[in-house]
């Protein structure tokens, strides 16, 4: 395991940081469930600390100079955020890129129907779950119902005391024996995690037999209309998700750990904001870049994949009057980026899935991937040796705890993170994130620790010089 365990090392005063930290943290996470949510949090937090929209930054014709902030968000589900540098931006910026979304189950475009008097909503799972681990837990619904008249109807249902929650129901032991024979994959199947969601029928209030119907379906519906001003039809133009509910815990008699969904990647985008917002006159301009759709391949307007970088940094150097064609280019490859995203944690009840001296372990500090991708590296950005001799450096002066590590054994699986569509520009990145067990499961666990650590990282990243 190679370094010491960095509880050993903090004063008292660093107990009470990584505290505050943590405590931070978990209100984070508790509030922005979804991409939607995280983008709206952290644009609230900014505005108040004196950042501004670049868009109006630019209607408006203004100029932007050494040690101005600004922000710019894409259909609400993706963000940068910048803090302009005292060198030009063709020396290249400080980028720490995370991203927001986290699995968990869609609803269909249709997706309300019953079925012998059970009203249920359909769903679509999205990223890499384990679909039996949403059975049989609490869930919530979070997002967004568009109407054809303009008006958007935001939805959070389950996280209130007083609020109902939704289950994805699993068979009893007793009939299950057909279902346990069964492979782990294949027990529980995609369309069967649909959401109960209502049991009682609609008053028949004299109603003919056609409109007698699916009563608890029709009761469901007038709740709905009720209550928000949903016809079954805007189903038609909704995002809503379907995430667990409840709020983000300390874990461990000793509390030294925080269990919560979504921290993979919540966890590195918000130490990455924190680190940022620290970070009030850099030499470099710095950047804090917030994405949506990495778990399903950095796809879409709103994926790493989509031009919105490029073309909000293509804006950034306008308003710095530096602006051409080739400044553009030459910004983008002489920056220097930490792929913000998390790492296995090491799992001694599944040891036979990790290869010991390569792995990352809760307590030893932020976790460093030169290369992930599966098996064969496919997939992979693979850092430069010379770019990471200088991150290692950095964490080193700054007196950072790190580790390597990789994702588990070299035939046992792998994944990937935005880390290769930033090298595209021919910028150097490095993967750079927290250790987290459970990995996309409806809990995930972090270590108070860590958090801590990452968040030091990426001031020290975002702070040291260029040599």
């Amino acid at each position: 395991m190679g370094k010491e365990n960095r509880w050993n090392t903090y004063s008292e005063d660093q107990m009470k940081e990584v505290e505050s930290l943590a405590s931070s943290y978990k209100e984070f996470l508790t509030s922005a469930k979804t991409e939607r949510e995280a983008v709206c949090e952290v644009t609230k937090r900014i505005r108040e600390a004196g950042w501004r929209d670049l868009e109006e930054v630019v209607k408006s014709g203004q100029t932007l100079k050494a040690g101005d902030k600004v922000y710019a968000v894409w259909m609400k589900k993706t963000m940068a955020i910048f803090t302009i540098g005292t060198r030009k931006l063709e020396d290249g910026m400080r980028i720490l890129g995370a991203h927001i979304d986290s699995p968990r189950l869609d609803l269909k475009q249709v997706p309300l129907y019953e079925d012998t008097e059970m009203a249920y909503l359909d769903t679509h799972y999205y990223g890499g779950v384990k679909k039996y681990q949403w059975t049989t837990i609490p869930l919530a619904l979070h997002g967004v119902v568009a109407k054809k008249d303009g008006s958007v109807v935001n939805i959070q249902i389950g996280e209130a005391e007083e609020d109902p929650v939704f289950c994805v129901t699993d068979l009893l032991p007793h009939l299950a024996k057909d279902q346990m024979g069964k492979k782990l994959a294949e027990a529980i199947e995609g369309e069967n995690l649909d959401v109960l969601v209502g049991s009682r029928p609609a008053p028949e209030d004299g109603k003919d037999e056609k409109e007698k119907k699916d009563p608890v379906r029709r009761n469901i519906l007038q709740i709905l209309s009720k209550a928000y001003g949903i016809e079954e039809d805007d189903f038609l133009s909704a995002e809503v998700e379907v995430v667990p509910a409840g709020a983000a815990r300390d874990l461990g008699f000793d509390r030294s750990m925080i269990a919560s969904y979504g921290q993979d990647d919540r966890v590195c985008a918000f130490t990455s904001l924190d680190a940022f917002m620290k970070v009030e006159h850099p030499e470099f301009t710095s950047c804090c870049l917030l994405t949506d759709k990495e778990e399903i391949g950095s796809v879409g307007a709103t994926g790493a994949q989509s031009r919105f970088f490029e073309n909000t940094v293509a804006e950034l150097l306008a308003c710095c009057g530096q602006f051409s064609e080739l400044a553009l280019r030459r910004t983008l490859a002489s920056s220097r980026m930490l792929s913000s995203d998390v790492s296995a944690a090491y799992d001694p009840l599944y040891a036979g899935a990790y290869e010991k001296k390569n792995s990352a372990y809760f307590g030893h500090g932020i976790v460093y991937n030169k290369y992930t991708g599966a098996r064969g590296k496919s997939g992979s950005n693979d850092a430069n040796a010379e770019y990471f001799a200088w991150v290692r450096r950095v964490m080193d002066d700054a007196d950072v705890a790190f580790q390597t590590a990789e994702l588990g054994k070299v035939d046992v699986g792998g994944g990937g993170t935005i880390a290769y569509i930033s090298a595209l520009y021919g910028m150097n990145v490095v993967d750079a994130g927290v250790a987290v067990l459970n990995m996309h499961a409806p809990m995930e666990v972090t270590s108070k620790s860590d958090v801590y650590e990452a968040r030091n990282a990426y001031i020290a990243f975002l702070t040291a010089a260029e040599s």
